[in-house]
């Protein structure tokens, strides 16, 4: 197992957030109620052999009853865990093997406050789980392995059904995952790879419900085009999104029917307008995100985006290792 590194000094955690940006007190939301951090730190392993890129991280997921998020960790799967009021997050699940887990990316959780996690290459040519499903104390209630030999499982939302599907980077797949009389199961919920062509790099990404919660809008990012699955069907179709350049999307977050993309290397954020039906957007606006950062996805928790700083740009990767809530800093 890695070892953490926990920073425990208050002084120690305001001068490593200030590498980028402001201390954190001074940046925290001052709306009613207790202030709450604009940086959440999260906790690393030391370069070594066994380690040599550092710390990398990906997913996010968002547990809006319970105020928590949990951050997956590429180099090696750990799970951490933060909450809105606190700036110092802490390593909830063990990486390195656990569970079978020894890389881990998109994260979600569902209304019992189960954390869902995308497996991305692990269990390409080893026969460990593509995913896994824990309860939220913890538990493991399902490593599963995806059918086929080549899924990268990338990105995964609840469904209007309940169930939790996931997206393959590999080809123009989404499995769903859920629990019946007979325990956890995945299975093959869309396979719409004759109509989208698999095209190097990264296929199928960041996924959402639609606010009419009758299909998914997922990125693809390789081609920056955005497409709608229904969600009762399974049919694919092509996104209206006009002259928008979204290449390199990543992480898609909804709130009523203002849709943003995180174009990670492109280092951009994109603001779309979403139809109800997820059958059209309108590009509202594009920002470019620090130049310090590849920001790989996010999720809305209490009021605020929650940005994930991967440190995808760094050869050998050193902290402060981030969650932001301003993604131009």
């Amino acid at each position: 197992m890695k070892r953490t590194h926990l920073i425990t000094s208050t002084l120690l955690a305001a001068t490593a957030v200030g590498t980028f940006a402001a201390p954190a007190l001074a940046q925290a939301d001052h709306r009613p109620g207790p202030a709450r951090p604009a940086t959440y730190l999260l906790t690393g392993d030391p370069v070594s052999e066994a380690n040599p890129a550092g710390s990398k991280f990906e997913g996010i997921g968002a547990d809006e009853r319970r105020g928590r998020f949990y951050v997956s960790e590429v180099t090696g799967g750990e799970i951490h865990r933060g909450v809105v009021g606190t700036a110092q997050t802490r390593e909830w699940l063990k990486g390195d093997g656990t569970d079978g887990r020894f890389t881990a990316r998109g994260i979600t959780v569902d209304a019992k406050g189960r954390v869902y996690v995308a497996g991305g290459p692990n269990g390409i040519g080893t026969g460990r789980p593509d995913l896994w499903v824990y309860d939220k104390k913890g538990k493991l209630l399902a490593a599963l392995r995806a059918p086929g030999t080549d899924v990268f499982l990338n990105d995964v939302a609840i469904g209007p059904d309940g169930a939790a599907y996931f997206t393959n980077s590999n080809d123009a797949q989404i499995f769903r995952v859920a629990e019946g009389r007979r325990g956890w199961k995945a299975k093959l919920w869309s396979d719409a790879s004759a109509k989208i062509s698999r095209e190097a790099g990264f296929n199928l990404g960041g996924i959402v419900l639609t606010k009419n919660r009758r299909a998914f809008v997922v990125a693809q990012g390789n081609t920056g085009k955005l497409w709608r699955f229904n969600a009762r069907t399974g049919n694919a179709t092509l996104v209206r999104t006009g002259s928008a350049d979204l290449v390199n999307a990543d992480g898609l977050v909804l709130r009523g029917n203002r849709l943003t993309v995180v174009r990670n290397f492109s280092k951009m954020i994109a603001k779309l307008e979403l139809s109800d039906n997820g059958r059209v957007a309108s590009l509202v606006r594009q920002k470019a995100t620090s130049p310090d950062r590849v920001l790989t996805t996010a999720k809305v928790l209490q009021g605020r985006i929650l940005y994930v700083d991967s440190k995808f740009d760094e050869p050998v990767a050193s902290g402060p290792y981030q969650v932001i809530t301003d993604p131009t800093r």
